[in-house]
């Protein structure tokens, strides 16, 4: 026995931002399904129920397929009939006005008026889904919403309070290796005292207690920390208000291997108390000893 499966029906208006809702609920945790034939649906619960991991989908349907009008009602009422499925039908709608001018920005077809006019085609389109937007438990006209004002209204309605959208990656790295091209925050720690010149820490990693202590007892290791470590706190909550689901922060020594690392490793502990973070060492493990240290 699964437990129940929270599904969204995602349709509405060709034009109207489809696309836009399945990446914000697929960021929200859902296992989003774009288009699927409606009489490809009994299959799919049987899947669904059988793997007994999946608890949030998101349906797509967008009919882009005219011989899917006279089942979509069909698979709505059957839906209502189960004891295992919870449905809450979103329909996204714009002003045919707003419809006509995206159309003819993006210079494609309504799937409605392939060979007539465009207003023809969402005309008789929005006659078809009356029914359906008189169902829909939410209605969002998007006339007016830019993609990240309508992944906010999406959020702001089905995020639950366990759902977390926002995540840290922290990445120690070394310069002589590159700096990171997905990095959001590059942080250049070159300028700390560095343990590769001392003897017994040449070999090891900014892991080892040692050299992480000797790390963060230098005079200007503190100093540094508290300032970065401040200014990451105090513009976390505005990348998160955003809608940016991730931030790299790459911290960057010479080789990667000693005072980057040590410092990702502290920062990825602070931060952890308070987002989810993930701390990656890139190129603590590479030693091209022929490479000059600056």
């Amino acid at each position: 026995m699964v437990d129940t499966l929270n599904l969204v029906v995602i349709t509405g208006m060709s034009g109207a931002g489809k696309t836009v809702a399945m990446q914000s609920f697929e960021d929200l945790g859902y296992f989003c399904v774009d288009n699927m034939p409606p009489s490809l649906l009994p299959k799919f619960w049987e899947l669904v129920k059988e793997s007994g991991k999946v608890t949030k989908i998101a349906l797509v349907i967008d009919l882009r397929s005219r011989a899917f009008y006279d089942e979509i009602d069909e698979m709505l009422a059957n839906l209502d009939n189960t004891n295992f499925v919870t449905t809450k039908i979103l329909f996204l709608d714009a002003s045919n006005e707003e419809l006509v001018s995206r159309y003819k920005e993006t210079r494609r077809a309504h799937p409605l008026a392939m060979e007539g006019r465009l207003l023809d085609g969402i005309v008789k389109e929005r006659n078809l889904l009356a029914e359906i937007k008189n169902r829909s438990q939410l209605i969002i006209d998007t006339t007016e919403l830019t993609p990240r004002q309508l992944r906010e209204e999406i959020f702001n309605n089905f995020k639950s309070a366990e759902t977390t959208t926002f995540h840290i990656e922290v990445m120690s790295f070394g310069f002589k290796y590159g700096v990171p091209i997905d990095a959001d925050i590059v942080m250049d720690v070159r300028f700390l005292p560095n343990p590769y010149y001392v003897p017994e820490f040449k070999k090891l990693t900014g892991l080892n207690q040692a050299v992480y202590d000797y790390v963060m007892q230098q005079p200007a290791t503190e100093d540094f920390y508290e300032r970065f470590s401040s200014m990451l706190h105090l513009i976390m909550p505005g990348y998160e208000k955003e809608g940016k689901t991730s931030l790299t922060i790459a911290i960057g020594c010479t080789g990667g291997q000693h005072r980057s690392v040590a410092l990702a490793e502290r920062l990825g502990k602070d931060l952890g108390q308070h987002y989810p973070v993930d701390t990656t060492h890139r190129d603590m493990n590479k030693r091209k000893e022929t490479v000059n240290r600056s």
